[in-house]
């Protein structure tokens, strides 16, 4: 039975499938595509950190960091930009380390 799919895969899937006895297809996706999919993929691991129990919250967070990694690449991005900005970030607002929960506003 075939089963869709539609979804960005890391490089070496087609190669598990292909071990498996499996048939598939897969396309190369051109660059507004592909980085549309990044965008999707990171959503789309940022719940499974989120659903994760302690178990699997490295794998998740292995997966999650691997999907950040291919968005900077694919935007151009520097590592080191993205520490600087969230070192600032942090000076401006703080971190999450006093596990604050906002309750409400008013006005």
């Amino acid at each position: 039975m075939r089963k869709e799919y539609n979804k960005l895969v890391r490089d070496g899937i087609p190669e598990l499938i292909r071990q498996d006895n499996h048939e598939y297809e897969v396309v190369v996706m051109g660059e507004e595509e592909y980085r549309e999919a990044l965008r999707q993929k990171l959503v789309e691991e940022a719940g499974e950190v989120a659903a994760a129990d302690h178990q699997r919250l490295v794998s998740e967070l292995a997966d999650l960091y691997e999907v950040i990694d291919a968005v900077m690449a694919a935007y151009g991005i520097e590592r080191e930009l993205v520490l600087v900005e969230q070192v600032r970030r942090r000076v401006d607002r703080g971190g999450f380390l006093k596990r604050l929960k906002l309750l409400w506003t008013r006005g």
